[in-house]
């Protein structure tokens, strides 16, 4: 009996002295970080879903970059000034890119004849491979292909983390980032308010 109580007031010390570790690590450290450093090899850094948005007058400097598509065509930053434009950033072996595609392209869908566009970013597929993900998963906005261009995540990573995959940023008109969503999308009425907000700033 003795024994028994000796045995059990140690494994509830060591698991107040784990869980007071725990708490502090989560305080002190950045959890994409960590997932880094972990090396688990799970394919992806998903941050917590987390919502920033930029007020005008603390946006930096309009994002610049230049691309080719996985149909080949060019695209670069001046083709969207005036417009806003969402710009998500995966790969076809994330897990949560897959899951949050449906929303992307009903968000999408949603802003037909308005001055907003969509671009993908795929961070390290051929454009054949993104091309597959986008007739599978039915997205129908063009994606740039990182392995082809690897500037274009050097001039966004320039201007804001992009980290975490899947990272989804609003442009605005001038091609400032206006607000970043971190992790997966979980529904698509998110990116479409946010969308609708910096358009209100042009109207």
């Amino acid at each position: 009996m003795r024994g028994t109580r000796a045995l059990a007031v140690r494994t509830a010390a060591a698991l107040l002295a784990a869980s007071v570790v725990f708490s502090l690590a989560g305080c002190a450290n950045d959890p994409l970080a960590e997932q880094y450093r972990a090396g688990d090899n799970k394919g992806y850094i998903a941050g917590d879903f987390a919502v920033q948005e930029i007020p005008v007058d603390q946006r930096g400097e309009p994002v610049e970059f230049a691309a080719t598509t996985e149909t080949g065509a060019d695209v670069a930053s001046a083709d969207y000034l005036g417009d806003v434009l969402v710009v998500n950033f995966w790969y076809a072996a994330c897990g949560p890119c897959r899951a949050e595609a449906p929303d992307l392209e009903k968000a999408y869908g949603q802003f037909d004849g308005e001055d907003v566009a969509f671009l993908g970013v795929n961070t390290i597929d051929s454009a054949a491979a993104a091309a597959a993900f986008a007739k599978t998963y039915g997205l129908t906005y063009p994606s740039a292909i990182a392995s082809e261009t690897p500037s274009i995540k050097l001039a966004f990573a320039e201007k804001t983390p992009i980290q975490a995959t899947p990272t989804t940023l609003v442009l605005d008109a001038e091609g400032r980032v206006a607000a970043r969503i971190i992790g997966q999308l979980p529904d698509a009425s998110i990116l479409t308010t946010l969308v609708r907000d910096t358009l209100a700033e042009s109207s």
